[in-house]
């Protein structure tokens, strides 16, 4: 049987090790490379091809802009993003740069193996939990978004306006400090910001 190539590229090296360590005990799966940011997946992608890029959302250099820089190297390579991330516009942004799967970090060994074979096949696959979300976003129209934000997005803005940190944007909106940066890595690339400072006076004019 043919080997699976896999890349996986993630900030978290116990997750990271996990991941690699689940997936080198599943028949003919082999991992040829880890990761922790755009760069290193790139890089993986040049040196290696693999036939599948695990890819995080949030890490440095952002697991999205990863995406095109991976199948600009390696066109033949597919990318499934793993990620905490529930956000719609995440998932949206990730398939049309070129992702073709979405899977959330609760999954298990089998369901992760059972998406990798899924887009190999030329399929996309989408966790059930967003594709539902999907479903429910479609019917209700598309997320309402002022000034090209996310409802929660905005929430985020609002609190960055006010002076806070991440870690205590977090605890105020009840999510982890990683999940806050996403949003941050989002929102300045929405607004065209270079950093938060920039992005809270902009947001300060706007309101």
């Amino acid at each position: 049987m043919t080997a699976i190539t896999i890349g996986v590229v993630d900030d978290h090296p116990l997750f990271r090790e996990g991941v690699t360590r689940s997936l080198s005990e599943i028949s003919n799966f082999v991992v040829v490379g880890e990761g922790a940011s755009s760069d290193d997946a790139a890089m993986i992608a040049s040196n290696s091809r693999p036939d599948v890029m695990l890819l995080d959302v949030s890490m440095p250099g952002g697991g999205l802009i990863a995406i095109g820089q991976v199948l600009t190297v390696s066109p033949s390579t597919k990318v499934l993003m793993l990620t905490v991330s529930e956000e719609v516009d995440t998932l949206l942004g990730a398939l049309q740069r070129g992702a073709m799967g979405y899977v959330l970090k609760g999954v298990g060994s089998r369901g992760l193996a059972e998406a990798i074979r899924t887009i190999l096949n030329g399929s996309r696959y989408i966790s059930p939990t967003m594709s539902a979300k999907v479903m429910e976003n479609s019917l209700q129209g598309g997320t309402s978004e002022k000034n090209g934000l996310t409802p929660r997005e905005r929430e985020v803005m609002d609190l960055v306006a006010q002076g806070l940190s991440n870690k205590h944007i977090g605890l105020r909106l009840g999510l982890q400090e990683k999940t806050v940066k996403h949003h941050m890595t989002q929102i300045l690339s929405k607004l065209g910001a270079s950093n938060r400072t920039e992005a809270a006076l902009q947001w300060r004019e706007r309101r």
